[in-house]
C-alpha cells in the first residue's frame, strides 16, 4: 500500500506533521491548504501543491481532509472545486476533522452513491502526538475499508481503533473531548490550589501525575502552564466547536452533561477575551 498516491487537504498544527510522516514513508503527497505559505516547508520536502481541493483529489488513491470546522468540511467535499466533483470510483476518502457525526454519515452516503469509500477518522494527541507519530485515531465506516487503510494510518498513529459504522469515529471523538473538557478544569484547579497552598507546583506534579490523577493533560499540558506557554497544541476556538457539537448531540439524545456545559461556558468566555488561538491550557488564566 506504500505506493498509493495521497491527496491531503489542510495542513494546520497537526496536518503538517502528518504529511511530513507520509513523505518520510515515501508516499507521494499532493496537498492543498488555503494559505500556500503554510505548506512551503512540506513542498520543499517533496509534496506537490494543488490549487484546489479537487485538484488534490483527481489523481489520488486516498484523500485525507483535516480542516477546521464542519462548514469547512462541507466546502472541501461539496464545493465546485471540491472533492466529490473530482472524485472517481475506487478512491478512499478519510476525514480527520473533528466534525459532526451527522455530516460523517452524509459524506459516507454521498461517497457510496459515487462508488467511493469513506472513513471518518478524527484524531487525538495534539501537536505532540502528530509530531511523534503517536496519534490516537478513531474510525467509523465499513470495516473492510478500515482494514485497507490501517497500514497508512499506522504511519502517523498508534492507537488506531475501529469504532463501527459511519459517524462512530466522530461520536468517539466527542467522548474524548468531553473527557478533556472537564479534566482540564481539574488540572487548572489543582495547580491553582498548589500555588495558593504555598507548594512547589512542579513537585506536586511529580506526585499526582504518577498516581490515580494521571492523565495526558496533566503530564503534557500542566508543564506548559507552569512555563506560561499557552501556544496551541490544539486551538481553543476549535475545542469550543467540538464541545458545541457534543452538546448538540447530547441534547438530541436527551442526555444532560452539566460538566461539559460548565467547561463550554468557561472556554466561551476565553474566546470572547481573545484567547481563541491559544491552546486549551490557557484555561489556567481563569484562575490567576
Amino acid at each position: 500500500m506504500g505506493k498509493l498516491s495521497i491527496g491531503f487537504i489542510g495542513t494546520g498544527v497537526m496536518g503538517a506533521s502528518i504529511v511530513a510522516h507520509l513523505l518520510n514513508a515515501d508516499y507521494k503527497v499532493t496537498l492543498y491548504t488555503r494559505t500556500k505559505e503554510k505548506a512551503e516547508s512540506l513542498i520543499e520536502k517533496g509534496a506537490v501543491w494543488a490549487e484546489t481541493a479537487g485538484a488534490a483529489t483527481v489523481n489520488s488513491d486516498i484523500v485525507f481532509t483535516m480542516v477546521g470546522y464542519p462548514k469547512d468540511v462541507e466546502e472541501v467535499y461539496y464545493g465546485k472545486d471540491g472533492i466529490f466533483p473530482a472524485s472517481k470510483e475506487g478512491q478512499i476518502l478519510i476525514d480527520m476533522t473533528t466534525s459532526s457525526p451527522a455530516l460523517a454519515i452524509k459524506i459516507a452516503q454521498e461517497a457510496a452513491s459515487r462508488k467511493v469509500d469513506s472513513i471518518d477518522a478524527p484524531v487525538s494527541g495534539g501537536d505532540i502526538g502528530a509530531k511523534n507519530g503517536t496519534l490516537s485515531i478513531m474510525c467509523g465506516g465499513e470495516k473492510t475499508v478500515f482494514d485497507k487503510v490501517l497500514p497508512i494510518l499506522s504511519v502517523f498513529g498508534k492507537g488506531i481503533v475501529y469504532q463501527g459504522e459511519a459517524g462512530s469515529g466522530q461520536h468517539t471523538k466527542m467522548c474524548n473531548q468531553i473527557t478533556i473538557a472537564t479534566n482540564m478544569i481539574g488540572v487548572c484547579e489543582a495547580l491553582a490550589y498548589a500555588n495558593k497552598a504555598g507548594l512547589d507546583p512542579e513537585t506536586v506534579l511529580s506526585s499526582i501525575a504518577a498516581g490515580a490523577a494521571s492523565s495526558w493533560s496533566l503530564s503534557n499540558l500542566a508543564p506548559r502552564i507552569l512555563n506560561e506557554d499557552f501556544e496551541p497544541g490544539f486551538f481553543v476556538k476549535h475545542f469550543l466547536k467540538d464541545m458545541n457539537i457534543a452538546l448538540d448531540e447530547a441534547k438530541r439524545m436527551n442526555l444532560a452533561l452539566p460538566g461539559l456545559e460548565l467547561a463550554f461556558e468557561m472556554y466561551e468566555q476565553l474566546v470572547e477575551k481573545g484567547y481563541g488561538d491559544k491552546g486549551t491550557q490557557v484555561l489556567y488564566k481563569r484562575y490567576k
